[in-house]
């Protein structure tokens, strides 16, 4: 059965492809084999606005002007406080880092929940310490060994425990416009000092907005290590809450994204619609 996000998936791209010609609400309608009516109905309900809309709103114009208006990344995290206190704000994330004794233990004595949940943009593996989230990355299909594969590979001697049949929805209540929280959301990371300044740069660039990665470089004090940010990025184990989405191309071009580049326009266009 295809989910809602992968239609609205499907949407964005076609969207995109043809932005040229301005493709109608029938045209588009067509592709993913709705009505007009229902997929108006859809998308606006998913995106918080109508595919008119979106057009109007699409990523690569979106990031170009705010490319261009941000000199550096600090001037985009100037714009904190925009949002309404009812949504997301990223300067509520706070992120902690292992530290070097547990790294070198890799996790032992630490027990890690995990879970799948349901997010506007598929499915979302999520796994957590006692201290914060450690894990997030997004599912497309039936990838859940995968992934504790991987969380075992970052975190070696930890203790794993599957909590789906008693998971909160705190995940995703943080992906709506009705979640109420009463404290930081924390994040319990492990990396490099380098991938961990880059990190937190990530979380100081706020909800509908956009920079480059050589802003992201200076923001760090490194302005000419523009390719290793891009590996920092690359090396996140936090998608979403940790923004590597918001970082694009000098050019203003989307640029890459380990979960793939039409959810990489999702996103976009998911803030986008809440900022606008």
């Amino acid at each position: 059965m295809i989910s809602d996000y992968q239609r609205i998936a499907d949407a964005i791209e076609f969207i995109a492809a043809n932005a040229d010609h301005q493709p109608s609400l029938e045209a588009i309608a067509a592709q993913l084999n709705l009505s007009p009516f229902h997929f108006q109905r859809l998308f606006s309900r998913w995106a918080g606005v109508t595919p008119k809309k979106y057009l109007q709103i699409l990523t690569v114009e979106r990031a170009k002007q705010l490319l261009a208006e941000a000199r550096t990344l600090l001037a985009v995290s100037d714009k904190v406080g925009l949002s309404s206190a009812s949504r997301l704000h990223d300067h509520f994330v706070q992120l902690e880092a292992v530290t070097p004794g547990e790294f070198k233990t890799g996790g032992a004595g630490v027990s890690i929940d995990y879970a799948v949940y349901s997010s506007p943009f598929g499915g979302v593996f999520v796994a957590a310490t006692a201290r914060g989230i450690c894990k997030l990355s997004f599912i497309d299909q039936d990838q859940i060994e995968i992934h504790i594969a991987d969380l075992q590979r970052r975190w070696p001697k930890a203790t794993l425990r599957n909590r789906d049949s008693d998971r909160l929805n705190i995940i995703e209540s943080l992906f709506t416009d009705n979640q109420k929280i009463d404290r930081p959301l924390s994040l319990h990371v492990s990396g490099t000092n380098f991938q961990i300044n880059v990190w937190r740069a990530l979380l100081r660039i706020p909800e509908g907005a956009l920079a480059s990665y050589s802003q992201v470089a200076e923001a760090v004090g490194r302005p000419k290590a523009a390719r290793a940010v891009g590996t920092a990025i690359g090396s996140n184990p936090i998608a979403f809450f940790i923004p590597c989405h918001r970082v694009l191309q000098q050019s203003g071009n989307i640029g890459g994204y380990h979960w793939g580049t039409i959810r990489k326009h999702a996103m976009h266009a998911w803030e986008s619609a809440r900022y606008s």
